[in-house]
């Protein structure tokens, strides 16, 4: 029996709507982004530590509480944001949007802005302040983009914007937690299973304990009566914890800025990834039934993100991928707080280095192929079958730019590089590596920018299609996408090719048989599409998805909500 109100017949008036603050299901939802949020904060730990060599006791005593500062702001307006959201619509079935460290960037910060810096002076600290001013001017970009992004979303397909964050999602979500699971394979997929099985159908466990937590405890289990973990590791990393108050490090945040233009580079591509990718966070989100004013979400990422790197950290949280998971798993307006307020305290607590020693990392990872899965299932279901292929366009940008940063990788650890191999010797291996390494730079924006031109081709609008092609022709030339550096003319083949793209398209609208079908400009609700079109809905969530409202697909639905400060 859930615990969620439902409506009556009689709309309930919005200042009297019993909106309950905890569910069943935000119990669920709470131990699957925990978990989520651990695997990112151990991460980031690792690195800090283990790359840059920044000392234990700054990581822990200063650097994580600056971050757990960060987590229980943002989840404490995500939660009233999604709570405004219910009273304004009428609904109980809102879910808050998921909030933490972003994960593509706690690898960039470290070793493409920290780690070089550390190399060059040896100095973890100057290290550490270039990461801080290079976080800050996420902020801030994020923050500018909050201007611009609701019209992006409003013109953007959305099987361009799904399927981008699908490509994220399956390839830097959900493949190296694949291959963790795979790797000790006896802890993993018995994890895997009980998740699926709780997230996926309508099975209950007795009692109905949480899914998550019972995945947890059984993966945990078999990894210490295995032997895969280790007990002298745990008495070491108890004596190394460092509790920690957040305090202002303005002094490190003003050293680095005083050096910031070399950061420009990576800061200016990477904001701009940030705004795009929260865009497709919140039509993920538009998607499940649940449409958030995208100003208000760019509003609080930046803000996080400049919060933190005042308080020390230089890695910026965002809205995640996930939201419609944690829906489906029977989430609404707490889980998403209580995830950032126990994170958050295990933060100015020191403990993540004994929790990395005490949770085997196989018995963790499962939840982030579960949204993996989810997240990639959601674009196909959620747009007209025809969009299908615009949604596999938009996958390959970032298929592209995972598959050579794998390659990279491997060629770093055999002490060598791409251009030291040769072109030509990657090409007779069957390599095409810098077809892939062009096609993969700026990822989500070429995505986004692919998708959108096959969407609009597909349904014959050529002039727009022709549009978008002009679009990314720009991006090319000043380097957002397909290029390796923000500089004038830093593309120009490939921007070239984008424009014939566009006279091609626009050479269409001269032909005769050329006919706009009726209706196709306004991407339809998940509502009205046919039988066979409309988006899946787990067993589980089904009560719950009755009662949801359409998903909206323009910005229109959103913009009555005024812009709101994260403060």
């Amino acid at each position: 029996m859930s615990v969620d109100t439902t409506l009556s017949e009689s709309p309930t008036p919005l200042a009297r709507l019993p909106l309950p603050w905890w569910t069943r299901g935000d119990t669920n939802a709470f131990f699957g982004l925990s978990f989520n949020i651990l695997v990112n904060v151990l991460t980031l730990t690792t690195l800090s530590i283990a790359v840059v060599k920044i000392p234990n006791h700054d990581v822990l005593g200063t650097m994580l509480p600056a971050l757990g500062v960060a987590l229980v702001l943002g989840n404490l307006y995500y939660m009233l944001l999604a709570r405004r959201l219910a009273r304004r619509e009428g609904r109980t079935t809102v879910t808050a949007l998921p909030y933490g460290p972003s994960v593509p960037h706690m690898f960039i910060v470290v070793f493409v802005v920290m780690l070089p810096i550390f190399l060059k002076t040896g100095d973890p600290m100057k290290a550490w302040s270039a990461g801080l001013a290079w976080a800050f001017m996420i902020g801030v970009i994020v923050m500018i983009g909050a201007l611009v992004g609701p019209y992006i979303r409003r013109v953007t397909p959305r099987a361009a914007m799904l399927g981008t964050l699908a490509g994220i999602s399956i390839t830097f979500i959900a493949m190296r937690p694949a291959a963790q699971i795979w790797d000790a394979a006896w802890i993993g997929l018995p994890v895997l299973a009980i998740l699926l099985i709780g997230f996926f159908t309508d099975v209950k466990l007795p009692g109905n304990v949480p899914i998550g937590l019972v995945a947890l405890l059984v993966g945990t289990a078999i990894g210490w009566i295995g032997g895969y973990m280790s007990v002298p590791e745990v008495t070491k990393a108890a004596h190394d914890i460092a509790v920690g108050l957040p305090t202002l490090r303005l002094h490190l945040l003003g050293d680095g800025l005083a050096n910031l233009s070399p950061l420009l580079a990576t800061a200016i591509p990477l904001g701009v990834y940030n705004f795009t990718e929260a865009m497709s966070n919140v039509e993920s989100a538009a998607a499940a039934g649940d449409s958030y004013n995208l100003r208000s979400v760019l509003l609080a990422d930046g803000f996080g993100a400049i919060v933190g790197s005042a308080f020390g950290s230089p890695f910026p949280p965002a809205v995640y991928i996930g939201h419609p998971g944690w829906k489906d798993a029977g989430g609404r307006t707490g889980y998403s707080l209580a995830s950032g307020v126990v994170i958050g305290l295990m933060c100015l607590l020191g403990l993540f280095g004994l929790l990395a020693t005490v949770l085997p990392n196989p018995a963790i990872v499962p939840i982030l192929l579960y949204i993996g899965l989810l997240i990639g299932a959601q674009a196909f279901q959620a747009v007209p079958k025809i969009h299908a292929v615009a949604v596999v366009a938009a996958l390959l940008p970032n298929l592209a730019e995972w598959a050579t940063g794998q390659i990279d990788n491997a060629l770093a650890a055999a002490g060598t590089t791409a251009d030291k191999v040769g072109m030509s010797a990657l090409g007779q291996a069957g390599v095409v590596y810098d077809g892939l390494k062009i096609l993969g730079n700026g990822g989500v924006l070429a995505g986004l920018v692919l998708g959108a031109i096959v969407t609009f081709i597909l349904d014959k609008r050529f002039v727009p299609a022709a549009i978008a092609a002009g679009i990314g022709a720009v991006l090319c030339w000043v380097g957002l996408i397909h290029a390796t550096e923000v500089a004038w003319a830093a593309a120009p083949k490939v921007a070239l090719g984008y424009l014939f793209l566009a006279l091609i398209c626009l050479g269409c609208t001269l032909l005769p048989s050329v006919r706009t079908p009726a209706g196709s400009a306004p991407e339809p609700p998940a509502d009205s599409l046919p039988d066979a079109e409309k988006p899946v809905v787990p067993a589980e969530s089904a009560a719950s998805a009755e009662s949801a409202e359409p998903a909206a697909t323009a910005e229109s639905t959103t913009t009555t909500e005024p812009a709101a400060s994260p403060a």
